[in-house]
């Protein structure tokens, strides 16, 4: 049998998880209810102390106790295997979230997190025989068949994040390894669960999964929102009573109940239901609890015909037309590098108005893009090798600064062409332009219509250049590159290339 599971339901990633979840829904068990208890023998609860040090590096980190834990081989099994599902889903292969878990009978806290260089720390790898340094371990786990897809994490950085008992004893080097001297086995009872993040939202989302899985082998086992049944009734198309949704409700692991005031319905989420943000998230959970295929079909109250949105059908008869043109037709990424809207073009970066990503991946995603004659450029170059002419065109959006845009930005539709042979070729994209503005119904003329006139820009070879006049509104440039800014692309014969903004003529 096949079981489908949701991508953001990580309650449902174990066995566990996984038929408590059909239990509840076949009401053969009640939700469980999750509460914090405090140790049993009154003493302090465990404390994590975080260090500035790892801000640079992996700042973020939770933790918790789970006692009086009994494990089979299977429970065992399933503990890791959870681990190791959760690392390839929420956490992105460690890069958000890393996961140690720990025999607390073994250690003793507080606990401490910081960095440190990797020199300076030593201390002996789970099932590995002796110590090793930091750096050894970088380098022993390269070919690791398991290990050595994390290593890029944290391996370039100064400093790498380590957590210490308050004896000095290495409980793990995350998101790399944990200690040996720690680690759990079928006899540990006491289970010490640390979480180190670059993001400490999902850091919590991935403690309250291990923590709440596993709370049911514990000796002592296992927010509240209120929507009202009209608001659900009418969202999913259904007309059950409010002791009804409540019931369905709580046959998705959402404990609810009638609160006596109308129609209103008190929904517990508990903290396995991390998916659950806003009362939407809630009204899905009952519509899934009563069936999609129960759902009585009917014709909606409001009639709408769908349109294709102006600009887009804009864009498309373009694209259309100027294909027969015969240029082909390219679709670039909408991210590039600093480097390719202004070094490239011989354009300052502080003057482009791009939008800059804050936590790049690669340095060739680090802005939105404020032109489409890079991703051109590059397209030229990569295909070097075609018959000459090369005629590329692309329509697309470019994204610019706007302060007057709730988000700070705003998408600008564009056209760009460029023409690649032994010889410029100026005749062939002012040509090109001619025709746009003949498909666009856009005469000749300086107050109506449209004309160029000479001017200047870095990008382009001086004197051979000129600005794209529309009903006395600049729209763009055209002309032949310069040579700098064609050798920057690694090409090697001459190009020009027409850049226009097409929302002025919708």
């Amino acid at each position: 049998m096949c079981i489908y599971t949701y991508t953001n339901r990580y309650d449902l990633l174990c066995l566990e998880g996984l038929v408590r979840g059909l239990q509840v829904f076949k009401e053969k068990l009640e939700a469980p209810r999750y509460k914090r208890v405090s140790p049993a023998d009154g003493g302090e609860p465990q404390r994590l102390v975080i260090t500035e040090e790892t801000a640079s590096v992996r700042p973020h980190a939770v933790a918790a106790v789970l006692r009086n834990i009994t494990f089979t081989q299977e429970r065992y099994e399933s503990f890791i295997e959870l681990q190791e599902k959760l690392h390839q889903n929420i956490c992105r292969k460690r890069t958000l979230v890393a996961i140690g878990t720990h025999d607390l009978d073994t250690i003793s806290g507080p606990f401490t997190y910081t960095a440190k260089p990797p020199g300076e720390i030593r201390f002996k790898p789970l099932n590995q025989s002796k110590e090793y340094t930091a750096t050894e371990l970088m380098s022993l786990y390269k070919t690791d068949s398991h290990l050595r897809h994390y290593l890029h994490i944290i391996e370039n950085e100064p400093l790498y994040p380590i957590i210490y008992d308050s004896n000095g004893i290495v409980l793990s080097m995350p998101p790399i390894i944990n200690g040996d001297h720690s680690k759990i086995s079928l006899n540990t009872k006491n289970i010490f669960i640390e979480c180190t993040a670059t993001d400490l939202t999902k850091a919590k989302t991935t403690l309250d999964m291990v923590v709440t899985m596993f709370s049911e082998y514990c000796e002592e086992p296992f927010t509240t929102e209120t929507l009202s049944g009209d608001f659900i009734n009418k969202r999913v198309g259904i007309n059950e009573s409010a002791e009804s949704i409540a019931q369905l409700l709580t046959r998705m692991c959402l404990r609810s109940e009638v609160s006596g005031e109308g129609d209103l319905i008190q929904v517990e989420i508990p903290p396995t239901r991390a998916d659950v943000i806003h009362a939407c998230d809630i009204m899905e959970d009952a519509a899934i609890a009563y069936g999609f295929n129960n759902i009585v079909r009917s014709t909606p109250r409001t009639y709408t015909i769908a349109n294709q949105l102006p600009l887009n059908k804009l864009t498309e008869l373009l694209r259309q037309d100027l294909a027969a043109a015969g240029f082909t037709e390219a679709l670039t990424f909408a991210l590039c590098s600093e480097e390719d809207i202004a070094d490239k073009l011989r354009k300052n970066i502080a003057e482009t108005r791009a939008v800059h990503i804050s936590n790049p991946k690669t340095t060739e995603f680090q802005v939105a893009r404020t032109c489409l004659l890079p991703g051109l450029l590059k397209t030229l170059a990569a295909n070097r090798k075609m018959p000459l002419p090369l005629k590329l065109l692309e329509i697309s959006d470019v994204v610019l600064k706007d302060e007057t845009k709730d988000v700070g930005a705003r998408n600008n539709r564009r056209l760009c062409a460029v023409y690649y042979n032994k010889s410029p070729g100026f005749e062939v994209i002012h040509g090109l332009l001619d025709r746009v503005m003949q498909l666009l119904d856009v005469k000749p003329g300086r107050n109506q219509g449209y004309h160029i006139q000479a001017a200047e820009d870095s990008t382009f070879f001086p004197g051979r250049c000129a600005e794209i006049f529309s009903c006395g509104k600049s729209i763009g440039h055209l002309g032949v590159l310069h040579p700098d800014v064609i050798s920057r692309f690694e090409l090697t014969m001459p190009c020009s290339a027409i850049d226009i903004d097409i929302e002025p003529f919708l």
